[in-house]
């Protein structure tokens, strides 16, 4: 069997380990990359092995304007190519414009939108020579709610709507060959034991606003985002897909 060879950057938790479990088989060759957290991303690879599929871990901090160049070099040589490309890792900033540093704000940048940009400029030769090439991208709901009462991340909201401007470029450059599309989750599990963003009573609070009535689970946007990467979406691109509960409606 040929196996479909996928670079899956913060993989070790979240939705990137969502993505590595339920892609998981013997048509999956999978670079699991991570920036610190080693033990999460063997016991992503582990999964991905014991149902028959092959992995890799890869480690490097994204923010580095040399790693990511990096990484894809390490990924498409220990999977030999690079059919799919998924950019998750990402951080979130909550400081408030007020107090937020010129530094803190360049870091969600560096971290999010030049992650992208790098990344992307890397992959994009072996993509072009991949199997039914896909670029997904990881934003997020508060490039695009802004409203009393909802949480508010000016730096990450920037970074992942600069994220977004760079898809919809992407998938102008590199057609017809590679479709670039994103997924913008809203509010999300963690997963167990992991720092959430709000605390429990506030989370419950937010549900009341979802019109679906509950949180994501990293599952639901995995899936979205292994159907954009999949050879059946290969007719779309540029798109912003929100897996969120409708908040966005």
């Amino acid at each position: 069997m040929t196996q479909r060879k996928y670079l899956i950057t913060g993989a070790a938790s979240g939705i990137g380990a969502a993505v590595g479990r339920l892609l998981a088989g013997p048509g999956a060759a999978v670079a699991v990359h991570t920036r610190k957290n080693a033990e999460g991303a063997e016991r992503v690879a582990a999964a991905i092995r014991a149902a028959g599929g092959t992995a890799h871990v890869l480690l490097a901090d994204l923010a580095d304007p040399e790693a990511p160049a990096r990484l894809v070099a390490e990924a498409a040589e220990a999977l030999g190519g690079i059919d799919v490309l998924v950019s998750n890792a990402g951080f979130a900033d909550r400081s408030p414009i007020a107090s937020l540093t010129d530094a803190a704000f360049a870091a969600s940048h560096d971290g999010i939108a030049f992650a992208l940009l790098r990344l992307a400029r890397a992959a994009q030769p072996w993509l072009a020579q991949g199997r039914d090439p896909r670029l997904v991208a990881v934003s997020s709901f508060v490039a695009h709610v802004f409203q009393l009462g909802t949480p508010i991340f000016p730096a990450s909201a920037a970074a992942k709507a600069g994220m977004e401007a760079l898809v919809k470029a992407l998938a102008i450059e590199w057609s017809p060959g590679i479709t670039v599309n994103a997924v913008a989750p809203g509010f999300t599990r963690k997963d167990p034991g992991a720092h959430a963003a709000l605390d429990p009573a506030a989370f419950a609070e937010r549900i009341a606003r979802i019109p679906l009535r509950r949180l994501g689970t990293p599952e639901d946007v995995a899936a979205a985002i292994l159907f954009l990467a999949s050879p059946a979406a290969g007719y779309i691109t540029g798109q912003v897909l929100h897996v969120d509960g409708g908040i966005t409606a």
